[in-house]
């Protein structure tokens, strides 16, 4: 398996949904650092399943750093983090041990691993490994944020439902930042709960897209070709269970323009560059331009629904029926929210600690 991203500043998940605990390496980050338990517990939170439209698996996900922090300051050797798994239930997942869940990654692991993997909760592919991310992505939120960078990420879409686009970025950065259920529109926020509630009542779920903002990043970091911006984020991102596309800027609608309309056109207020439109995304030729980095993610629908669906036996490869029982996400949109910006500030810690050295993100004047 391969656990590990990044260069100069790296992360490691490690666990399984129904094992002992989960948790994160976080290794290369300067010394000096501020971590926050309190912000760490903040985003673990946004995380969480709450109420009836998440999973009622209730995870206290209380964070245990067991490495490289002193006195409330990275050291700049590697953080661990650990988080406890408290509310198990691994009968649900008996006859999981054999018969392949659509739209889950049993049957794949199983030609992996060859039977050794652990089935129980979707094992390591889980979406409960995200936690581990979420507390190492809380760190490396902070640390960009001391440096003028900030991410925020809202549900674009969910059951059919559309959000409204950024406006004032910076006025809806600092109010997503604060939300549970992150959307712009109240109205069309609570059309989306009642999208996912109605997908519950019928046994079913549903996807939605994310779309990310990142301000404050500076022009000039960056690639050309195989370590863009773009790809580097993108290959992060996928790793998001769930996902299955990400698009940056204008992203596949570039394709149906002209290049007067797609092309955004320079300007410069108070020696700053600014642009007419962000078609781009905040990244020419794999590289920063310094406006506003913009993507966006699907998230596919929660692949355990309680819906009977044809499937296979894996020991004799016949075929069979599977009808899910257990605790499962209507929608887990909301949830990877938080999940999407983590991956973001630990991409970019560790490109920003390339092009200026690990050093640019310390808090050395303490």
């Amino acid at each position: 398996m391969k656990n590990t991203f990044g260069s100069s500043v790296s992360i490691t998940v490690f666990g399984e949904s129904h094992g002992t605990a989960i948790g994160a390496v976080l290794d290369g980050l300067a010394s000096g650092i501020e971590v926050d338990e309190e912000f760490i517990a903040a985003q673990m939170k946004l995380r969480q399943s709450v109420g009836a439209l998440s999973t009622p698996r209730r995870e206290g996900d209380k964070v245990r750093i067991v490495s490289g922090v002193f006195n409330g300051r990275t050291t700049g050797t590697p953080i661990t983090f650990i988080i406890e798994n408290e509310d198990t239930r691994s009968k649900d997942y008996g006859e999981l041990a054999y018969k392949a869940r659509p739209g889950h990654a049993d049957y794949s692991a199983q030609m992996k691993y060859h039977g050794f993997q652990d089935f129980r909760g979707g094992g390591h592919f889980s979406g409960r490994i995200t936690a581990g991310v979420v507390a190492a992505g809380a760190v490396a939120i902070s640390a960009l944020r001391k440096k003028g960078i900030k991410i925020a990420t809202h549900i674009l879409s969910c059951g059919g439902v559309f959000d409204r686009t950024f406006d004032d970025i910076q006025a809806d950065i600092d109010s997503l930042n604060n939300m549970e259920f992150a959307v712009l529109d109240d109205v069309k926020a609570q059309a989306m709960q009642a999208a996912i509630t109605a997908a519950k009542e019928d046994g079913d779920s549903v996807g939605g897209r994310l779309e990310t903002i990142v301000t404050g990043v500076p022009a000039g970091v960056g690639e050309p070709w195989f370590d863009t911006v773009e790809s580097v984020l993108a290959h992060a991102l996928f790793g998001i269970p769930a996902v299955k596309g990400v698009e940056f800027g204008a992203g596949f609608a570039a394709a149906d323009m002209r290049g007067s309309q797609c092309n955004d056109s320079f300007r410069t207020e108070d020696g700053s560059l600014t642009a007419s439109t962000n078609n781009n995304g905040g990244i020419l030729g794999g590289i920063t331009t310094g406006l506003p980095i913009l993507f966006r993610t699907a998230i596919k629908p929660t692949p355990s629904i309680y819906k009977e669906q044809q499937t296979i036996d894996m020991r004799t490869m016949d075929n069979t029926t599977l009808q899910i029982k257990g605790r499962h996400d209507p929608a887990i949109v909301h949830r990877a929210r938080v999940v999407a910006d983590s991956i973001t500030a630990l991409v970019l810690c560790d490109q920003l600690s390339q092009r200026f050295g690990t050093d640019w993100l310390a808090d050395t004047k303490n």
